[in-house]
């Protein structure tokens, strides 16, 4: 997943796409587990997959999908990225992937801005179990 910039690129190449033309779903530490963001460019954040699209496609203007998996002490990133949802947390992932896909084919078909009107919410008062899942209507 770090070297994921060059099958990314490669992909682009082929395709003669522009950056902007690549949407990059990836994990999210910043967000709570299940919530979705969108957005149009930034910078990598520290993720090191989404670091190295930005490295081999020569720019931070490549959107993305990021997929909240919840907030850990740095020095337990890695296990932590690498280990399984707790059961707990499990219900809000499995709702949030088909969203996630929703929300992709909304950023294809309606551009980024509706896409993010539409998937970018937040629930009220964080994720809640009673909180409408992502991309619904509250």
């Amino acid at each position: 997943m770090n070297l994921s910039g060059q099958s990314v690129a490669a992909a682009w190449r082929f395709y003669k796409l522009a950056p902007a033309d690549v949407l990059v779903v990836h994990d999210d530490l910043d967000l709570p587990v299940g919530q979705l963001r969108l957005r149009p460019t930034g910078s990598a954040g520290g993720h090191k997959g989404l670091a190295d699209v930005i490295r081999h496609l020569g720019t931070d203007e490549v959107p993305r999908l990021r997929i909240g998996i919840g907030k850990v002490h740095r020095d337990a990133t890695v296990e932590y990225v690498l280990s399984r949802f707790e059961p707990d947390e499990r219900p809000a992932i499995a709702a949030a992937l088909p969203t996630a896909a929703d929300a992709a084919e909304a950023w294809l078909a309606r551009g980024m801005e509706a896409a993010m009107n539409e998937f970018n919410r937040r629930a009220k008062g964080g994720a809640s179990d009673d909180a409408p899942p992502q991309g619904e209507p509250s």
